[in-house]
């Protein structure tokens, strides 16, 4: 079972996911669906989005009530 400890406050993961954005990371929305608490990855960066439909059991979640996080994707240089 997934742990609600992965999920943050929608507002607050959105307003630090901005910051990261403007400094040239790439960052990708996670979440977890509330039917089958199967974790999601949106496939679009750089977004966030209020709703999230489950691509295992087909449920719509509100992630801006039920809290997301994210993934940050930094590339190496040299």
């Amino acid at each position: 079972m997934i742990s609600a400890q992965l999920d943050f406050p929608f507002d607050e993961v959105v307003r630090e996911g901005a910051t990261l954005i403007k400094r040239g990371a790439t960052v990708v929305q996670k979440w977890t669906c509330e039917r089958c608490r199967s974790r999601l990855t949106m496939t679009q960066p750089n977004l966030f989005y209020r709703r999230g439909t489950c691509d295992r059991c087909g449920h719509c979640t509100r992630i801006d009530a039920r809290g997301c996080n994210y993934m940050v994707v930094v590339q190496r240089a040299g």
